[in-house]
């Protein structure tokens, strides 16, 4: 069922058009293999206001066979020359961290969540009491994965990068379908690091007419600004890799942010979404007491009550204490009521025909 404003809640944070952008701190492969750097990107991601840190749960066992064949070699980009065993096996959290990770980031009070690759991992995860899951754009189209996660009844956050529209309807009501309540579909592009121009984020627009559901981007691009972009268009949840140092040699470190630009993200989106706020065309919090200096008529000359002014008795200067200018033409012509003096605001008590 489509809401204006379909919301979501992970770990007691709504999530939605309404509250501030939920930013998630793609960890990903960026512990380089140590679990002290794990620690270390949790503690950054908390301290630099994230609301959410990520992990990936898959094993090259889970995830692919160990072959060298055509089919299993990478070619060009990042990974050039590795096979997709070789790569996963790089690039994994080890499934005996999980624990102490999850453990460690609820001590610090930020959520963490993991994005699974298989039913085991789902089970795997489950013990552990995971507040969510994240489907990968890679395991969009795996349906029973989705309808698996969704039997939780958790939260579910799915990107959408290299499938079409169809396939996204598919993926969203293989979630529903599997007893997801509460659904987030990201906007995406499955490139690494993925282009500015390719990321088309009015599609986040028709996202919202077309899923009814909460809505955000996964940014892969190198700066910040096609994520704070995404938010004026409706994005909630803004998920994006960050990680120690970009030169970090891992497999995912030249893409990711480096702490100081998640810092600014996370303030960046939050102040991109006040500016938003509401339609309003009055008076402004911040205009109130500038709107003395607005232009307004004043006397030119001193007169007596009984003069018939003059074009040339009044003109439109600031400050604003007068009467606005567009009553100019009921102002000419008119009989002074009272004695007035020159500098001093025209009021419709001064005049015989009264304005206003």
């Amino acid at each position: 069922m489509k809401s204006e404003f379909p919301e979501m809640i992970i770990n007691q944070r709504e999530i939605g058009e309404n509250y501030p952008p939920y930013i998630i701190a793609e960890m990903s492969a960026n512990h380089n293999g140590k679990i002290e750097n794990a620690f270390k990107l949790i503690d950054i991601a908390k301290q630099s206001g994230a609301d959410a840190v990520k992990m990936q749960t898959y094993t090259a066992d889970t995830l692919t066979i160990n072959s060298t064949s055509k089919d299993f070699m990478i070619r060009g980009g990042l990974w050039d020359g590795k096979s997709l065993y070789q790569l996963y096996e790089e690039a994994n959290t080890p499934w005996d961290w999980h624990k102490d990770l999850f453990q460690y980031a609820n001590n610090l009070g930020i959520t963490i969540f993991s994005s699974p690759f298989d039913a085991s991992a789902i089970d795997f995860l489950e013990d552990l009491n995971t507040p969510a899951y994240k489907i990968a754009s890679f395991e969009a189209v795996d349906i029973p994965l989705i309808k698996y996660a969704a039997s939780t009844g958790k939260p579910m956050i799915i990107s959408t990068g290299m499938i079409n529209k169809d396939e996204i309807h598919e993926a969203a009501d293989a979630a529903y379908s599997g007893g997801c309540k509460e659904l987030a579909l990201l906007h995406c592009v499955s490139s690494y690091p993925a282009s500015p121009e390719n990321y088309n984020l009015n599609t986040i627009k028709d996202f919202k007419e077309s899923f009814g559901c909460v809505v955000g981007l996964s940014d892969h691009t190198i700066s910040n600004t096609t994520a704070i972009s995404s938010i004026p268009m409706g994005a909630s949840i803004i998920e994006k890799h960050f990680t120690l140092d970009k030169n970090g040699g891992g497999p995912d470190d030249s893409f990711s942010m480096e702490p100081c630009d998640l810092k600014n993200l996370c303030h960046e989106a939050k102040v991109s979404w006040e500016a938003l706020g509401i339609i309003h065309y009055g008076l402004k919090a911040g205009e109130q007491q500038n709107k003395k200096f607005q232009r307004s008529l004043y006397f030119m000359k001193p007169m007596k009550k009984g003069d018939t002014i003059l074009e040339d008795d009044v003109r439109s200067i600031r400050p604003g204490f007068g009467l606005p200018p567009k009553y100019i033409d009921q102002v000419i012509g008119n009989v002074l009521d009272a004695d007035v003096d020159y500098g001093i605001p025209v009021t419709s008590e001064h005049l015989k025909k009264k304005l206003m």
